[in-house]
């Protein structure tokens, strides 16, 4: 049984790598880049990337992440953590199917509701440089997360910090990779205590911090 991750650290990935990680699963990951990150996609001596063809014969949609689980292909990040947890069970995995039902929620909920506006803030506010940022941008994705930011904040105060069983899950784990984009908005979580506590004790787990140094590690 042999379980691949396709997709560079510094890309959606980093949420599968993470629960990969939380699991203790043996995996091999191969650092499929970005396309448009490649200088020249096609150059003879090019990176393996998104659009090489040998990628495209596992995911034909061009995209990362991905997996191959011992035959078995998936694609979307969010996906493919669910059908981990649900495959390897344990306290990370839905209990019931109540909590199915959640975690599919919130994964939906954390790319429909939050992913583009927190986008738009870390490019916005950190990731562009200065002269790229657009002001009205991040100002409407700030304006638009309010909402989200205060039902995810009553959520965990009344869950006891997590979202889903009183425990942390793999929900948890979707979230927190959505929801880390918007950090460099700080008034939303000064806003949001407990989203702000929640994220901060998320990323302090010993699996997360692996990633993030491996991630580090990797060339921007």
């Amino acid at each position: 049984m042999t379980l691949t991750i396709y997709g560079c650290y510094r890309s959606r990935a980093s949420r599968n790598i993470w629960l990969a990680n939380e699991l203790g699963l043996t995996f091999t990951h191969v650092p499929v880049i970005q396309a448009y990150r490649v200088p020249d996609p096609q150059a003879p001596d090019a990176p393996l990337h998104t659009r090489s063809a040998d990628f495209l014969k596992v995911n034909p949609n061009g995209h990362v992440p991905s997996i191959d689980d011992d035959g078995f292909k998936l694609h979307e990040s969010l996906a493919i953590n669910l059908y981990l947890a649900r495959k390897h069970g344990g306290p990370l995995a839905p209990k019931d199917a109540q909590e199915e039902g959640l975690a599919v929620m919130w994964a939906l909920w954390a790319a429909t509701e939050c992913e583009t506006h927190a986008l738009n803030l870390q490019y916005h506010l950190a990731a562009y440089p200065p002269e790229k940022r657009k002001p009205e941008v991040a100002a409407a994705a700030l304006a638009a997360l309010a909402a989200p930011f205060a039902v995810l904040d009553q959520t965990l105060a009344q869950g006891g910090g997590f979202v889903m069983g009183g425990r942390f899950t793999v929900a948890d784990i979707n979230l927190a990779e959505v929801i880390r984009y918007a950090k460099p908005a700080t008034q939303l979580f000064e806003a949001a205590p407990h989203v702000k506590a929640w994220l901060e004790a998320c990323q302090a787990r010993p699996a997360f911090t692996a990633m993030w140094q491996a991630r580090d590690a990797e060339a921007a």
